[in-house]
């Protein structure tokens, strides 16, 4: 059963999981003066380490079907604590983006955490539990970047790594106190694990259509956060990392829309939820070029557009999870593995594309590719589906 104490623990687990894949964004400048390289390469280190979370999506997630979550979470967090402290004591761009892809394999606790939560609810209420842990993840994402923004500031940017570590060595022992004893959904030997994600992809139109919305929003997502960095502490406004944090934390209102969105999504079918997003990754675009301006005026423009982004992200996401969820109970771990590969594959192109978009256009050619993208998803949103008609949740216990 799902009490207010454990869904606490797991809601915090996937927010310290998943700030690992997040805190680099803001510290990429201090890192590119830290180990001599151009803040262009420095940013290769988020895109690094969402590849590596892409791929621990794929090759580590579907064992939340095979083994006890009770043994595998604890040994994931052991294991991402380790990356960390190599990252932390690199020396070289090469090694760092190594840890750093590394700690992208190992940190995909949040998405063995959810899907094992959504199997613990009741149908009913699947969508709210889905946009609690939701909450806790953003939470993680919002305070990763505050955290080494401003910790990057005063102790130098390979301290928000160690202490990452160690946050995760504590939380790796919580975990395997308290995690509730779970029974494997499947006996299947690991490579039919492998091959089952990419079966229900292919034989799953809802799934399909999940994975089309994330990749393309989660894109311009990336894109945003990964260059908002370059863009606040260069010629436009000379910040430092910790304004990268304070904007961060605007963004803290998309833990509660999560949670709406959920209960919307619940009630009235998660394509209702998407086109909203949709919409809201279009006008967050639009509020966005106001941080060409500069000053007081542009910083409120990008804060007010990271949050409507943030917002409708998330928001996005939360419908997608609760409509796959929905699908194969049995297989929530498998569905979840080729939604998350296909979601951080489209981070990883937008954290490219914010670079090369800032480099080559600046910040309107970052907030053009955000406004690309959210079209074409909330075209795609518009389309019939392959069933004939809007995609609908389906109630499955």
């Amino acid at each position: 059963m799902l009490t207010r104490p454990l869904l606490f623990l797991l809601s915090l687990a996937c927010g310290v999981a998943v700030a690992n894949i997040y805190f680099p964004q803001a510290i990429s400048p201090l890192i590119a003066s830290g180990l001599g390289v151009g803040k262009s390469s420095a940013a290769l280190v988020t895109t690094c380490s969402q590849v590596g979370y892409a791929a621990g999506i794929f090759l580590l997630v579907p064992l939340g079907d095979r083994l006890r979550h009770r043994r595998l979470v604890p040994t994931l967090l052991l294991l991402t604590a380790g990356a960390l402290a190599l990252a932390g004591a690199a020396t070289a761009l090469p090694l760092l983006a190594a840890a750093s892809v590394l700690i992208g394999l190992t940190t995909v606790v949040p998405q063995i955490l959810i899907p094992m939560a959504a199997g613990l609810a009741e149908p009913e209420r699947r969508g709210e539990v889905t946009g609690t842990l939701l909450s806790g993840l953003i939470g993680g994402i919002l305070l990763a970047r505050t955290f080494s923004g401003v910790l990057g500031a005063w102790l130098g940017w390979r301290a928000p790594y160690l202490i990452a570590a160690a946050v995760a060595l504590a939380l790796s022992a919580a975990t395997a106190a308290f995690l509730p004893p779970t029974a494997p959904s499947t006996g299947e030997r690991y490579p039919a694990l492998l091959a089952t994600s990419v079966r229900l992809f292919r034989s799953e139109p809802l799934l399909r259509r999940s994975c089309g919305y994330q990749v393309l929003a989660f894109a311009g997502f990336s894109a945003a956060w990964t260059a908002i960095a370059l863009h606040v502490t260069g010629p436009r406004y000379h910040l430092g990392t910790p304004a990268v944090g304070i904007l961060a934390l605007v963004g803290a209102g998309s833990m509660v829309a999560t949670r709406r969105a959920g209960r919307v999504a619940d009630r009235l079918g998660p394509d209702v939820v998407n086109r909203r997003a949709m919409v809201g990754v279009l006008a967050a675009a639009a509020v966005l070029l106001i941080g060409t301006a500069g000053g007081v005026v542009g910083l409120i423009g990008l804060g007010v557009g990271m949050l409507g982004l943030d917002v409708a992200v998330q928001s996005g996401q939360v419908a997608n999870q609760a409509r796959i969820f929905a699908l194969r109970p049995e297989m929530r771990a498998r569905l979840n593995t080729a939604y998350m590969t296909c979601a951080f594959l489209g981070g990883s192109a937008g954290s490219w594309l914010g670079v090369r978009a800032y480099s080559a256009f600046g910040w309107n050619g970052v907030c053009g590719a955000v406004a690309v993208l959210g079209a074409v998803a909330l075209a795609a949103i518009a389309l019939p589906s392959a069933a004939g008609g809007p995609a609908r949740l389906r109630r499955t216990s």
